[in-house]
């Protein structure tokens, strides 16, 4: 687990502040910071939207087409998440932000009651560029030869200034977003906060290809902000790759701008030693009273590391993708449904855990499920792993609130 210090960046003890943010846009949030830890830079905090309030700090499970797979809205609710994160880039493609809009929204659409999220598809910028060409994730498990330099493009989409050109993983066809085709996509989608479009850098760009991309971020930042016209939340993404200056540089940038809140983006090189020192630079440069929201980043590990940090949000597909390949975590560690061990194990999942699965439902039921492929198993260690995320960050936060984070 990562337990590597912070400077402290804040020092009251309780702070209580309530922030209004109405810029030119007239998008209104409310930030409650309720108190600020004297041991660390974590907060506890409030974050009203016109879909209701979260307790922060908090993990924002992925839904990415409007859905935790697997799971009803219903039962996403029940595993105490508060608020989720939706893919812009995939509703585009199906079944289109127009059908959305119809519905009602995406809160209608997928009859979710609480607060949404919605990225701006810069991820795949990344993820169907040179992450698909390279093979790798935000973070190298591995140290690879490849490296990204300037002038070089992706094999099967186009970067320019103006925007990208992607060849859409359903029918083939080109499709282009830019700053105001994500903006005009996330209008109709209609979640709480939206994101501005930008490009998440590979972990193997060097720092010429970064900067150039950096510049071409903070131009699409700007022009994010003038294309909004609704009442939505807009949070800036600050990026920068692995390279601290150029993450002071663009978390300086993107602080100056009126954006609702700001997110951190991108990718942390060969592995995730440096992300504490990234998190510290980016975070000092921001406005203490916005919310900041880490994209991308929550294994159990890293919950801890990044709370102290002052995040406040954070999104992961970790416990919903591992439940999906038959995987549980507990507070023992992570269980691998698949082995044949647990077909005689009449143990709970995790017997400190209160969530239905633990309580009614014994390993070896689970691994015969996961065996036969059935679907139900799934469902039951999407649930028991949401639920223990979300009760280990409220454990962190009562730990906060007495002082011992």
């Amino acid at each position: 687990m990562c337990t590597q210090p912070f400077s402290l960046l804040h020092s009251v003890i309780h702070l209580q502040q309530t922030f209004f943010y109405k810029d030119h846009t007239s998008a209104m949030i409310e930030f409650n910071i309720t108190y600020q830890s004297s041991v660390s830079s974590a907060r506890l905090g409030k974050l009203k939207t016109p879909h209701g309030e979260i307790t922060t700090p908090t993990l924002v499970p992925v839904a990415t087409q409007a859905v935790i797979k697997t799971l009803t809205s219903q039962e996403a609710e029940e595993a105490d998440c508060q608020i989720l994160i939706a893919n812009t880039f995939h509703l585009h493609l199906k079944p289109g932000e127009e059908l959305v809009d119809q519905a009602g929204g995406l809160h209608e659409f997928m009859n979710w009651r609480h607060p949404l999220m919605t990225d701006s598809g810069g991820f795949q910028v990344f993820s169907l560029g040179f992450g698909q060409d390279h093979g790798v994730g935000k973070v190298l498990k591995q140290k690879i030869d490849e490296s990204v330099t300037i002038g070089q493009q992706p094999k099967n989409i186009t970067i320019t200034n103006e925007g990208v050109t992607f060849r859409s993983p359903v029918d083939g066809q080109k499709l282009f977003i830019g700053p105001p085709e994500s903006i005009a996509i996330q209008q109709k989608l209609g979640a709480d906060i939206i994101y501005t479009f930008d490009e998440a850098t590979s972990p193997v760009a060097n720092k010429e290809y970064t900067k150039v991309s950096l510049e071409r971020t903070h131009n699409w930042a700007k022009q994010c902000l003038s294309a909004k016209t609704s009442n939505q939340a807009l949070f800036g993404i600050v990026q920068g790759g692995k390279f601290t200056d150029l993450r002071k540089e663009s978390a300086q940038f993107i602080g100056s701008l009126p954006f609702d809140g700001f997110g951190i983006g991108g990718e942390y090189g060969d592995d995730k030693t440096i992300m504490p020192e990234i998190i510290q630079t980016v975070l000092q440069e921001l406005p203490p009273d916005k919310p900041r929201h880490l994209l991308g980043i929550g294994h159990l590990e890293d919950i801890p590391t990044i709370i102290k940090a002052g995040i406040d949000t954070f999104d992961c597909i970790v416990p919903t993708h591992y439940a999906r390949h038959g995987t549980a975590f507990t507070s023992q560690g992570k269980l691998n449904l698949k082995n044949a061990i647990f077909m005689n194990d009449q143990k709970p999942l995790d017997p400190k855990c209160q969530c239905f699965v633990c309580q009614g439902y014994k390993r070896s039921y689970i691994a015969h499920l996961i065996k036969a492929q059935e679907i139900t198993g799934l469902k039951l260690l999407t649930f028991h792993n949401l639920h223990l995320f979300n009760s280990y960050i409220a454990d962190i936060r009562q730990q906060i609130k007495a002082g011992k984070i």
